[in-house]
């Protein structure tokens, strides 16, 4: 093979790698678009309007869950397990965390919707999800979840036959804003100060 051709080859497989990685990049803001536009994977609609403007008769059980990842040191659990609400009205439900440590700890959650068909149909009209929530040691917060079941439901050839939804959130642990990190190693400084 000459040089040309091996000159030749590198440059296509360099350009293979950096579509690649360009690609990779664009995947995730990509599917989140992707997701949100379609309801897949459970994904939720965020509303325009502080309620819908449609109530039926026809009611929804919603199953609240809640998770933290391994090794955050929270407890995070619904305060409530199961409500009902008609399609169309608007629910409110708590979830409480409490940081289970002896320092300031910050947490982002994520969510989803099961089954998958309904998620395009589950509004919220507020949520504490996505927002960074930072709990001082020992602190306990409780967080409320606006939301409806859109009434457009039963018109869904799949999703008409889900009588039951169930919202997760999972707590990740995340990087404490600089402010809180300095001012919690001011307060330890001042703490040695004394002793």
């Amino acid at each position: 093979m000459s040089v040309a051709a091996k000159r030749n080859t590198a440059v296509k497989l360099v350009g293979i790698v950096v579509v690649m990685a360009s690609l990779s990049f664009a995947a995730v803001p990509f599917y989140d678009w992707f997701c949100r536009v379609t309801g897949y994977g459970g994904q939720t609609n965020t509303a325009e309007a502080q309620a819908s403007d449609v109530i039926l008769d026809q009611t929804m059980s919603v199953r609240f869950d809640a998770n933290v990842e391994r090794d955050m040191p929270w407890s995070f659990k619904p305060m409530q397990r199961e409500m009902t609400v008609r399609l169309g009205e608007t629910g409110l439900a708590f979830y409480e965390a409490t940081n289970l440590s002896d320092k300031p700890i910050a947490g982002t959650a994520s969510f989803n919707v099961a089954p998958y068909s309904s998620g395009s149909y589950f509004t919220k009209i507020a949520c504490f999800c996505f927002e960074m929530q930072v709990l001082q040691p020992g602190e306990s917060v409780q967080m409320p979840v606006t939301f409806y079941v859109a009434p457009e439901i039963i018109d869904d050839a799949e999703a008409k036959y889900v009588n039951q939804i169930t919202l997760s959130y999972t707590f990740h642990k995340t990087d404490l804003p600089e402010e809180v990190t300095q001012l919690d190693t001011g307060a330890a400084l001042a703490e040695t100060t004394v002793n």
